[in-house]
């Protein structure tokens, strides 16, 4: 029986991943999704690794690598990837009794009271979530969240680990201290010797900074790191690099989280496809990130107190004029009405927005978040009666969320946010939605 341990459940390769799993032809071939606009490469398969594409690098500056080498290239499909990682947490959370999504494509799983071995769960696992969804995952296993993190980084770079890595739990038992488990595992290394194959920069809570100063130091693995003074470590490192400091000796100082810690500030901000020039455009784009804005706002059950919006222009022109600004305004009472906050956001571009210039980006950001069910009611409001007019956004907003919710984003939105977009992000390569979209779901013959 597993008792505690947990294990860090991570997507191999997670955005080329979801374009193969619709496309049998890209198995075996190198793959590379770009970020916004087409612009540089946020994600590669092996094979993309193994030609040398390094991570960051420009399109432009790729292109004929990617034309010799045959490399499928795809724009960025976010709305595919944020489904896919739901289905993957869906199918892993169900065999577990907790799980804590940590992004996209990573989890911690409690693996406490499940039958079977740590080894045999977290291959089952693995498997349930590759028929489900088509993704491939590894899983590092240990009784902290930083050694379950560090044995799955290993675990995805030892193929002959078969993608699990299982630590020890708990005191280390006479005749089999540190033991690893676990088909083509290195049976019987002990757990210094793992450590010492975990380099320090690859430490979860050793930020790059750090990083650089423990080398310095000498300190080029984690088990050089516990090998460190507690006393010196607190000091130089504050309260958080003792925690990783206990953590890699197997004691737990960051638990599991019940749920999502609520944001304190939501941002939606993008760069636009074309310079944008008129205010007509901008008051578009502003629209849809502020609405959109509100609808993550509305998911987490919050309300807004303000709103922040900014322009700027693309500083890596030169030779053209130059300008940012932005302007913060209040939202009061606190609200999740997206027509409220699009006004007021709208409110701020006026005031900030110059002509003559090119725009290469805008954003909005909600300030001061508080959950909606312990906001501060107004007795002023009661009594003007606005309580009621809010009560009705609050329905209108129900209605727009759950349509959205079941037909796919943006099937209703404010008739601010424009139909046409010219100013939208550049997506030559974009593959369909294929679970998010009626009209681009993949069709079978027979």
């Amino acid at each position: 029986m597993s008792a505690g341990l947990l294990a860090l459940m991570d997507c191999n390769n997670f955005y080329a991943s979801c374009e193969r799993a619709f496309d049998p032809g890209l198995a075996g071939r190198p793959v590379v999704v770009l970020s916004n606009n087409d612009g540089c490469v946020i994600a590669r398969s092996k094979e993309a690794k193994d030609l040398g594409i390094p991570m960051g690098a420009p399109e432009f500056k790729c292109r004929q690598l990617f034309a010799r080498s045959g490399v499928a290239v795809f724009s960025s499909n976010y709305a595919l990837y944020g489904d896919m990682s739901a289905r993957v947490m869906a199918t892993a959370g169900a065999m577990v009794p907790r799980l804590e999504v940590y992004s996209i494509d990573e989890a911690f799983l409690d693996l406490a009271g499940l039958p079977g071995s740590p080894d045999s769960n977290s291959r089952l696992i693995m498997e349930a979530v590759k028929r489900a969804t088509g993704i491939p995952v590894s899983i590092g296993v240990g009784p902290t969240k930083t050694l379950a993190k560090a044995a799955n980084r290993l675990a995805k770079k030892d193929p002959s680990l078969g993608g699990v890595l299982v630590l020890p739990e708990g005191p280390e038992e006479p005749g089999r201290a540190g033991r690893l488990e676990g088909p083509g595992g290195p049976e019987g290394q002990a757990r210094e010797a793992f450590l010492t194959r975990v380099e320090i920069g690859d430490v979860w809570g050793v930020g790059p900074r750090y990083a650089s100063r423990l080398r310095d130091l000498g300190v080029l693995t984690a088990l050089d790191f516990i090998r460190l003074p507690r006393d010196w470590v607190r000091k130089k490192m504050t309260v958080g690099g003792l925690h990783t400091w206990l953590e890699l000796q197997g004691t737990p100082c960051i638990p599991m989280e019940a749920a999502p810690k609520p944001k304190k500030s939501i941002v939606s901000s993008r760069s636009f496809g074309r310079p944008v020039t008129r205010l007509e455009d901008m008051r578009e784009a502003v629209s849809q990130y502020a609405s959109r804005a509100a609808g993550k706002l509305r998911a987490q059950g919050g309300l807004a107190s303000a709103v922040l919006v900014w322009v700027q222009t693309n500083t890596f022109i030169a030779g053209e004029p130059q300008y940012s600004q932005a302007r913060s305004l209040a939202l009061n009472p606190a609200t999740s009405n997206a027509t409220e906050i699009v006004r007021r956001a709208l409110e701020g571009l006026t005031g900030i927005f110059r002509p003559g210039f090119r725009y290469k980006k805008a954003g909005v950001m909600l300030l001061g978040i508080e959950a909606e069910a312990s906001a501060q009611l107004s007795l002023l409001r009661q009594m003007d009666g606005l309580a009621e007019r809010d009560a009705r956004a609050g329905q209108l907003m129900a209605a727009l969320d759950h349509v959205n919710a079941k037909w796919g984003r943006e099937t209703l939105f404010l008739a601010s946010c424009g139909v046409a977009r010219p100013w939208g992000m550049r997506q030559a390569r974009r593959s369909p939605r294929y679970t998010t979209v009626w009209s681009e779901l993949p069709v079978a013959y027979a």
